[in-house]
């Protein structure tokens, strides 16, 4: 007998995500298709991109396609003292895909964590992140980075301007010859470049570079900056998490704690997050943010699995046939969790793995595929 697939893997990622986030607490989100386009030209910058769908509603306001959930979910949070809002979502966005280079309706699975955020809230954040990554595939890795960090390296150089977008770009590539050269062209003392140049060469387990961070950056003030990271990553324990400041996000929104996420076999990333803090304050509000979201269309050919059937079964029947025992055959198919179409002949250009015939009240195999 054909064992039956009840779910698509996307279908099944989505279930195990949604289950996961809901043991910890998290309430689903739901929106809207679109939203008021202000909304997305007032935050561009905090966009994967700048493409955005738009039409006039029928009272003349300009509206969008929603290209992204976390402005929606930042526009209906409230602040509340000692309180965090915990969403997550699975929804469509409509965006041009990495993968296409055209619009495309695309499912992002995602949570949200906003309010007032503390230690733990990150941690714990960050800990789903790499737990999502794991639901997907256990040859996974989550990249963390700490903004608080590598910024408080680069005020160590006293850069500004060009010159500091220079050095993000050159730790964002893990261009040591290149940022060396920076600072050499700014006049920047070498001992003033080694916090930097330190964290650009860390690479690994939380354990070992935050080992080898705090041999290397001595002083109260470092030393109480690893500390801390150190008992953040310690919480969101997971075999899959490494430390890696080439992780550098958008400065001007994200701070803190940033990650990406990366599956073997796929060439980018797949789970983009971090705190964003700086987005709120954008729009005049205290609270803190952390979340993430894991963009499935990346991993389209990665889920989808390669299948040499279109259904299980064509389920052949004659014009005399009776409609009753046509009907529960069928009905007992599908309840074995069958695909079958059932057919007076072979559709053309559809492939089976069983072609079966009704005669009478008995179904009979005339053909298995392997």
């Amino acid at each position: 007998m054909i064992e039956p697939t009840l779910l698509k893997n996307e279908e099944s990622a989505i279930f195990a995500l949604r289950r996961l986030y809901q043991s910890f607490g998290y309430q689903q989100f739901k929106m809207s298709k679109f939203e008021e386009y202000d909304l997305y030209l007032r935050n561009k910058d905090f966009l994967v991109s700048d493409h955005v769908i738009t039409f006039t509603d029928t009272n003349g306001r300009l509206m969008a396609l929603k290209p992204d959930v976390t402005l929606s979910i930042v526009k209906n949070s409230k602040d509340i003292p000692g309180c965090v809002q915990k969403v997550y979502y699975n929804e469509n966005v409509y965006r041009v895909s990495e993968s296409s280079h055209s619009y495309k309706e695309i499912m992002q699975v995602g949570l949200e964590c906003l309010g007032d955020v503390d230690d733990y809230a990150i941690a714990e954040v960050v800990s789903l992140a790499a737990k999502s990554l794991l639901e997907i595939s256990t040859d996974s890795i989550l990249d963390v980075s700490d903004l608080g960090l590598l910024s408080a390296a680069l005020e160590e150089t006293g850069v500004t301007g060009e010159t500091r977008k220079a050095l993000l770009r050159c730790m964002g590539e893990k261009n040591l010859h290149g940022m060396a050269a920076l600072c050499a062209e700014a006049g920047v003392e070498p001992a003033k470049t080694l916090p930097l140049k330190a964290l650009m060469s860390a690479y690994g387990t939380p354990a070992k570079v935050l080992a080898t961070l705090k041999d290397s950056l001595p002083g109260d003030a470092w030393q109480t900056r690893l500390a801390r990271l150190e008992r953040i990553l310690s919480v969101a324990d997971a075999q899959n998490i490494r430390v890696d400041f080439s992780v550098v996000g958008d400065m001007n929104y994200y701070n803190g704690i940033v990650f990406k996420g990366f599956i073997s076999g796929i060439p980018q990333s797949v789970l983009s997050g971090g705190q964003y803090d700086l987005l709120l304050q954008k729009s005049g509000r205290s609270a803190g943010a952390i979340g993430f979201a894991l963009y499935l269309d990346l991993l389209e050919d990665w889920l989808t699995p390669k299948v040499d059937y279109d259904i299980d079964a064509v389920l052949l029947y004659d014009t005399n046939a009776d409609l009753q025992q046509l009907a529960a055959a069928v009905a007992s198919l599908t309840a074995k969790g069958l695909s079958v179409t059932a057919q007076r002949a072979i559709p053309e250009k559809i492939k089976y793995r069983q072609l079966l015939q009704l005669t009478g009240s008995e179904v009979k195999l005339l053909e298995a595929n392997a």
